[in-house]
């Protein structure tokens, strides 16, 4: 005989109900998180408009390719924050009939679509390189300024780059990881603009193209990291070891076996199922407490599960 059982267990333990079903993650607890990751987006969005503006601006006083190649990189870091903003909303929505696993993979939509706009960056900066090497012209009229206006804007995407990675990491968020690497793009593209700045100052004018060119290569391949993670997600790819779900399952008194370990999910909302074997003597009851515990433990030793069910069995 099989059964199926569910048991709701809030994170802070077994909530003591009978009749409850499945653990799952306490909606306050995700809700806390998606407006953490929302505020580090607006304030990441406002630095990079910030920084968008002086590159554009001054890029086509001294007209140079590199320059205002790079200031629409960083118009499109905004573009992505503005992404990353809506794909939030959607994902603070609650689970509901049509969505019973909750609505967290437009968060990883989200950061699919930055990924996409990587790419379109990349194409942009190297479209504009090439024309520039087929027309060479004077080039760009560097000055003081030039170096002044792109090292302050350097460190503003540094400081943007290093918040937004840590935030990602330390709220699991798919989208915030996503946008770090874009604006980490966009350190190597200011890097190589400064670079070509420079070799223009000392009479190569040629070097703007072909730093734009070579920024652009180093932009395609950060698109492509990003677009594979969100795939990870979309796939469903295993987020946890079966092997470790079912070495805390057997720690859990009552069990005698596991089988068919099952994850699934965002890096930051895992769900769980997996089958347990108990003795065939048990009762209902009896195998509905070792459910609850199965699912507790589980729950304690992967802080990212958000939902875990536990099909029984008698042992065989």
């Amino acid at each position: 005989i099989k059964w199926f059982v569910q048991v709701n267990i809030p994170l802070g333990g077994i909530s003591g109900k009978g009749d409850t079903m499945g653990y799952t993650e306490p909606q306050s607890a995700a809700g806390d998180r998606l407006r953490a990751v929302r505020r580090v987006l607006w304030w990441v969005l406002l630095l990079n408009i910030g920084v968008a503006g002086a590159k554009l601006g001054y890029g086509l006083i001294i007209d140079s390719v590199s320059v205002t190649a790079d200031g629409f990189h960083s118009m499109f870091d905004g573009t992505s924050n503005i992404i990353g903003l809506i794909g939030l909303g959607f994902a603070a929505r609650p689970a509901d009939r049509d969505h019973p696993y909750g609505h967290a993979k437009y968060e990883t939509f989200a950061s699919a679509a930055i990924g996409a706009l990587l790419l379109f960056a990349a194409w942009r900066v190297g479209s504009s390189a090439v024309e520039r090497l087929q027309h060479p012209g004077a080039g760009p009229a560097v000055d003081t300024v030039s170096f002044i206006v792109m090292l302050v804007t350097l460190a503003v995407n540094i400081v943007v780059t290093t918040m937004e990675r840590r935030a990602g990491v330390r709220l699991s968020s798919d989208i915030l990881k996503a946008d770090a690497s874009h604006t980490g793009s966009d350190i190597l593209v200011t890097v190589g603009v400064i670079g070509g700045l420079a070799a223009v100052r000392l009479g190569y004018p040629i070097a703007d193209p072909i730093l734009g060119l070579v920024v652009a290569c180093f932009i395609i391949v950060t698109g492509i990291r990003v677009l594979a993670t969100a795939g990870s997600s979309l796939a469903d790819t295993a987020r946890l070891d079966p092997a470790a779900v079912g070495a805390v399952a057997l720690g859990v008194d009552g069990v005698r076996g596991y089988h068919d370990v099952r994850t699934r999910g965002t890096e930051s909302e895992v769900h769980v199922d997996l089958h347990v074997q108990v003795s065939p003597e048990a009762t209902v009851a009896d195998g509905h407490e070792i459910a609850e515990r199965v699912e507790k433990a589980v729950a304690d030793a992967f802080v990212e599960v958000k939902d875990v069910i536990a099909h029984l069995e008698p042992y065989d």
